[in-house]
């Protein structure tokens, strides 16, 4: 890693609390450590940022924050490569994902809000009154105040800088705290922010672990005015839990059990292409990742056949993030291959170098399991897609919809009409026709049900950012 792990606390770095090993996922070997916030450090952190809201930030003009985003920006370009293999050695994903999605896209982040702010107006009415002279009101957009980002460890940067670019675009002061597990890129981040010459105690970075540690006393800390994060549905309920005691505002991206639809009339060789990505890109460690899909019936086994050859041909791909993870993802595919059919994968590579101590899982395509089965109603977070077929447009509906999460799904057909009645009666919060993670950073993103609350993106975000004040003036 090019930097070491530090806290950023009012302008400072600070290496203190316990540490926690940082082990490399492609070999199992410890490459490092994180130290782990004190209660103390979280508090001064939060300290650091109210007093930034009162200081010389919360005069800066929106035209000044814009040109402040776009020099986050240069800054992360001008570390590309440092941040490329801090990716890489915390996540263990191949380089050419890492240098093609993560790193551009957390700049892409930071322009796109430096220039959705620049072009961004006020409202203003011109109101009748009784006396004929009239009244004229008009919006403020004011920051929430100190908000809590927290972001997980599937794309460290690009969920990091998802959340912070909107937040101090709006004049917000920010305290982070990425996963344990990857903490380099937000290092790197905070010393491009300093080069940047944002004023002390505008960001703030903690590490550590979320339960009883810096994540829980972040999100409980009655100085945070509001929380913004991405991770697991159940721990999006214990944060929500705790900002409710005070009111607080929340925005999550959680969990999610996404499904696609491929209908008979669909290109196969597009949507067995297409499937590959969505199921195993990151070895499906990225939330909108495909793990059920619907096939019509004429054409299931065709399409079982080319996708488990498919997959089975697969290389450069990555491992899970860690044991634990690794461990969890083959509990399930070893219940699964006593219940159902095991396609492709379902174990563990073996390459006879120091990759066999790492944390891989074969990438794996499933058959045959009820619906209610656990590898096919729960969250997997790993290279596994499970295949069902399909009769009737209303089935392939019924069967996407159901359970309880709502983040993305696609759908594989030739006919437009279709494409337009079934895209939008799913229920999730993306639907993509004919592709996959094919993004415009100005829509709406975001999940229903169990996958999230509110929305993020463009001027989604800023809005969540910001409190709406009224100012009315009589003439």
């Amino acid at each position: 890693m090019s930097s070491p792990v530090r806290h950023y606390v009012g302008g400072g770095f600070d290496a203190s609390g316990a540490p926690i090993p940082l082990v490399d996922p492609v070999t199992g070997r410890v490459a490092g450590e994180v130290p782990q916030a004190s209660r103390e450090v979280v508090d001064r952190a939060v300290r650091a940022a109210r007093e930034a809201l009162r200081g010389t930030w919360a005069v800066w003009s929106p035209a000044e924050r814009s040109r402040l985003l776009h020099r986050i920006a240069d800054g992360i370009e001008r570390r590309f490569e440092e941040f490329v293999a801090a990716e890489c050695a915390d996540t263990g994903k191949p380089r050419a994902l890492a240098s093609t999605v993560d790193i551009p896209r957390a700049v892409a982040n930071f322009r796109s809000y430096a220039e959705l702010l620049a072009g961004r107006g006020e409202r203003s009415w011109h109101t009748a009154t009784p006396d004929g002279r009239g009244a004229l009101n008009y919006t403020v957009h004011k920051p929430l105040g100190v908000v809590a980002v927290i972001s997980p460890w599937n794309l460290p940067l690009l969920l990091l800088s998802w959340k912070v670019a909107p937040a101090l675009a709006t004049g917000n002061t920010v305290v982070a705290k990425p996963s344990e597990l990857t903490p380099g890129t937000a290092c790197l981040l905070a010393e491009v922010l300093a080069e940047a010459e944002v004023p002390p105690g505008v960001f703030n970075l903690v590490h550590g672990p979320g339960a009883d540690a810096a994540g829980q006393w972040l999100t409980e800390h009655p100085g945070v005015d509001a929380v913004a994060f991405t991770g697991e549905s159940r721990t999006g309920s214990m944060i929500m839990r705790a900002a409710a005691e005070r009111l607080a505002p929340v925005s999550f991206e959680l969990s999610g059990k996404n499904a696609g639809l491929v209908f008979d009339d669909a290109d196969l060789e597009q949507a067995v292409a297409g499937t590959l990505r969505s199921a195993f890109t990151h070895s499906g460690q990225v939330c909108l990742c495909t793990e059920r899909l619907y096939v019509q019936r004429p054409v299931f086994d065709a399409f079982a056949a080319a996708l488990a050859t498919g997959a089975k041909e697969l290389s450069g791909y990555g491992p899970m993030v860690s044991a634990a993870h690794r461990d969890k993802v083959l509990g399930h595919l070893e219940r699964a291959a006593t219940d159902g059919d095991v396609l492709a994968g379902g174990g563990v590579p073996r390459f006879g170098d120091e990759r066999d101590g790492g944390f891989w899982v074969e990438p794996t395509v499933l058959a045959g399991l009820p619906e209610d089965h656990p590898a096919v109603r729960d969250e997997i977070f790993g290279p596994v897609v499970h295949l069902a077929p399909f009769d009737t447009e209303d089935e392939a509906l019924a069967l996407a919809n159901a359970g309880p999460y709502g983040l993305a799904a696609t759908v594989w057909t030739g006919d437009v009409s279709r494409a337009h009645r079934v895209a939008p009666a799913l229920e999730v919060g993306t639907a993509w026709v004919n592709t996959w993670n094919l993004r415009d950073l100005r829509t709406p993103f975001g999940g229903v049900k169990a996958s999230g609350i509110g929305r993020e993106g463009g001027d989604h975000s800023l809005d969540f950012f910001s409190e709406p004040m009224n100012v009315c003036v009589k003439l």
